[in-house]
């Protein structure tokens, strides 16, 4: 089983293990050599990146594909940085990355992969401004779309958002949040994966059965008024994740069967 845990946890765990174990531009790098390591590198490549550690990891994979000599594409939806940002930002620079700054005539639709590294899990509320146009823009490009923890305008905890970027592969750093299982997340992410940084988990929240990849486009949208020992029989027989709009929604791989809290407070395993 993995872990599912909220945003306030995951940001606890994260600045303990900083202070405590790793410092916090080695996980920065660690989480980019996993988003390196979850697929193959092929073609025109373009990477969104936004102020904050979110876009630092994006500098940090545009570093890795620099060094093993593949070239990529930079642009900065924002003119901020965090603090480790900068520091891959400058790396990126040296190492000759295309960086340009995202504007609202930006086209996207010639690049063959495009990685989401705009709004990270501290995210909530309705998307604006730039970061609006460039969701929107990589919505609408048609590329291989990867979104890096979570995708740009979902809200971690809740899985909701007006308007989010729908990836092909999602890759969440250290921990599955309780979003990806929420909400309407499972329109936007077909493939979940995770990437273990080293990040030392402080509190034990809720548990997924099942093993990576997560095919959450795959899931069977069922109607609102299923009972729920309806939609359990439902799980077991096509093997698939249910959701029920509006409604809790089971998760499955096939074998055992989580159900996930509405607020949500508990996930139990229903099989063996």
């Amino acid at each position: 089983m993995k872990p599912v845990i909220t945003v306030q946890n995951m940001r606890e765990s994260d600045a303990y293990t900083i202070r405590e174990f790793v410092p916090s531009k080695e996980l920065m790098y660690r989480a980019a050599m996993g988003v390196y390591l979850a697929t193959e590198w092929k073609g025109t490549i373009g990477i969104l990146v936004g102020a904050g550690n979110n876009g630092g990891d994006g500098y940090a994979l545009a570093c890795i594909l620099a060094d093993r000599g593949i070239p990529s594409t930079i642009y900065r939806v924002s003119e901020k940085f965090s603090e480790d940002g900068k520091y891959y930002y400058d790396m990126a620079m040296e190492k000759g990355v295309q960086i340009e700054m995202f504007r609202e005539t930006t086209d996207l639709s010639g690049y063959d992969i495009l990685v989401d590294c705009m709004l990270g899990t501290g995210f909530s509320g309705e998307v604006r401004g730039l970061y609006r146009a460039a969701i929107e823009g990589m919505n609408k490009s048609g590329a291989y779309t990867i979104c890096v923890d979570i995708n740009s305008g979902m809200n971690g905890d809740t899985g909701l958002g007006d308007l989010v970027v729908k990836a092909d592969l999602t890759v969440t750093i250290g921990f599955l949040k309780t979003g990806f299982f929420l909400g309407d997340s499972y329109r936007h992410t077909d493939k979940l994966v995770v990437t273990d940084i080293g990040i030392k988990l402080l509190t034990e929240e809720y548990w997924l059965c099942g093993q990576a990849p997560w095919n959450l486009s795959n899931a069977l949208e069922l109607p609102g008024d299923l009972l729920p020992e309806e939609a359990k029989a439902q799980a077991w027989e096509k093997g698939s994740i249910v959701c029920i709009p509006g409604k809790t929604p089971l998760v499955t791989d096939g074998q055992k069967v989580c159900f996930i809290g509405e607020e949500p407070e508990t996930i139990l395993s229903l099989g063996e």
